[in-house]
């Protein structure tokens, strides 16, 4: 089963293509959708959410997950991550993909058991966990890798076991 993970963002989106293969999470692909701050909000969020349905046609998850909003240190930061969440939340949807949501304590809980545990932890569970020579690469990238991880993790527990 193929897993979309998203970590939202206005500026740079991360995102992730994990699959389970013989019980295992393997990375299919990660990467991120930039764009301009040269380009009004409403020309990133369009950016954004044909990128997000571009990569859920090229890849073909049967779920998604995204990271769920955690802060309000600053307003606009975000108001503008919650449109872009939005517009992620609307393409999955128009595209008939499950949807689930954890927030960045739920994901790193998943992970290292801590929920509590710095990002630098968390990439280094990533790379472990995926058996990778290194982490992902940009930041955001290896966030949406950690969220596909928590979803599969959490699939487990609810199903006792690796789904098929």
């Amino acid at each position: 089963m193929k897993i979309l993970g998203i970590d939202p963002g206005t500026a740079t989106t991360g995102w992730a293509v994990v699959e389970e293969v013989k019980k295992n999470p393997r990375l299919v692909a990660c990467g991120c959708v930039n764009t301009s701050k040269l380009n009004s909000d409403a020309e990133r969020l369009v950016e954004i959410g044909r990128d997000i349905g571009s990569l859920i046609k090229k890849y073909k998850p049967r779920e998604a997950a995204v990271e769920d909003l955690f802060f309000f240190k600053n307003l606009k930061t975000a108001i503008t991550v919650a449109q872009a969440r939005g517009v992620i939340l609307y393409e999955i949807k128009k595209n008939k993909l499950p949807l689930f949501a954890y927030t960045p304590l739920q994901v790193k809980q998943a992970l290292t058991g801590y929920g509590r545990a710095e990002k630098k932890q968390i990439q280094i569970m990533v790379k472990n966990i995926l058996k990778l020579k290194s982490v992902p690469k940009p930041d955001d990238a290896a966030d949406a890798v950690a969220i596909a991880i928590c979803h599969l993790n959490s699939r487990r527990m609810e199903h006792g076991a690796w789904s098929k």
